[in-house]
């Protein structure tokens, strides 16, 4: 049976772990010189509809660096579709590569693709979660901490593709997940009565942080959500991740983002330029994250 990644719940708690301590042993690796041809001769196809910087760049780098190849499609360069069905699209594109990544707005066509390709899917983004990005922030905190199990994971912001991603990884890696969004910028219904255990909704963001292992949080206006912008400031008022916020966090508390970020906005800059910002080694940690995932699924 074909392995795909389409929602974090979909690999066993003993595979993610797995391939976290991969990731930790090929960033070692990688940072040593140390040369991985494990995916030489193999093809990621990467498919988006809206632009990209830490995605792209580390799937195309990290499928370079195991001696692969990665092919960029953008809505200019396939029918995804447009011209032709989503299906006849992944039974042509996974008959000529060995993996697919989607970074698409809709998680029911990745999941379409996913049931005609007969080669690995990966969901690099979809409106619903974004899997990859929950892989990298658990290897940073583990790099940083250790086992993130018992320890309290606060959200602070919008209820969007990552919350609710990390509302699939509490129960998993056994972490209490408390949320904190405005009246009407919850996680989505269907997540809030799937994933249920190890949750707390707060409606205060400093009440929320209160004794915090780990402080996340994200942009209030995701791309394709501009016209709102406006609207969304005002409701985010008392929102901003700032170092008063910070202070009733856990003094070894961690901050992490998926970025980009708009400082002033959903965080001061003294808290992600900060002691306690570990946003660079997240983002870099797409790309060892990801090549663990690759290797997981591509290899036999």
């Amino acid at each position: 049976m074909t392995k795909h990644f389409i929602d974090f719940d979909n690999l066993s708690f003993e595979v993610l772990q797995d391939i976290i301590n991969r990731a930790i042993i090929l960033k070692k690796d990688h940072n040593e010189g140390v040369i991985n041809n494990s995916l030489k001769n193999k093809t990621l196809a990467m498919i988006f509809d809206k632009s990209s910087t830490r995605t792209r760049v580390s799937f195309e780098a990290g499928m370079t660096q195991l001696g692969g190849h990665a092919l960029f499609l953008s809505n200019n360069d396939i029918q995804l579709g447009r011209g032709e069905p989503i299906t006849d699209s992944a039974i042509v594109i996974s008959s000529m590569v060995d993996a697919v990544m989607l970074r698409i707005s809709s998680h029911e066509d990745i999941i379409e693709f996913s049931k005609y390709s007969n080669k690995p899917v990966i969901n690099a983004l979809s409106d619903l979660s974004h899997p990859c990005q929950i892989l990298a922030d658990l290897m940073t905190y583990q790099e940083q901490r250790g086992s993130i199990n018992g320890k309290k994971v606060v959200w602070i912001g919008d209820g969007n593709n990552v919350c609710q991603t990390y509302m699939q990884a509490a129960e998993i890696f056994g972490f209490e997940l408390t949320i904190a969004s405005p009246k009407g910028y919850e996680p989505n219904q269907s997540f809030v009565e799937s994933y249920q255990n190890n949750i707390n909704y707060c409606n205060s963001s400093m009440d929320a942080c209160e004794v915090a292992d780990l402080v996340v949080t994200d942009v209030w206006t995701s791309m394709g959500k501009e016209s709102e912008q406006k609207q969304r400031e005002s409701a985010f008022k008392g929102y901003q991740v700032n170092q008063k916020m910070m202070s009733v966090a856990n003094s070894d508390a961690l901050f992490m983002h998926c970025l980009p970020a708009h400082r002033g906005e959903e965080v001061s800059a003294d808290v992600i330029d900060g002691k306690q910002s570990v946003v660079w080694d997240e983002a870099a940690n797409r790309l060892h994250a990801q090549k663990a995932l690759l290797l997981y699924l591509i290899e036999a």
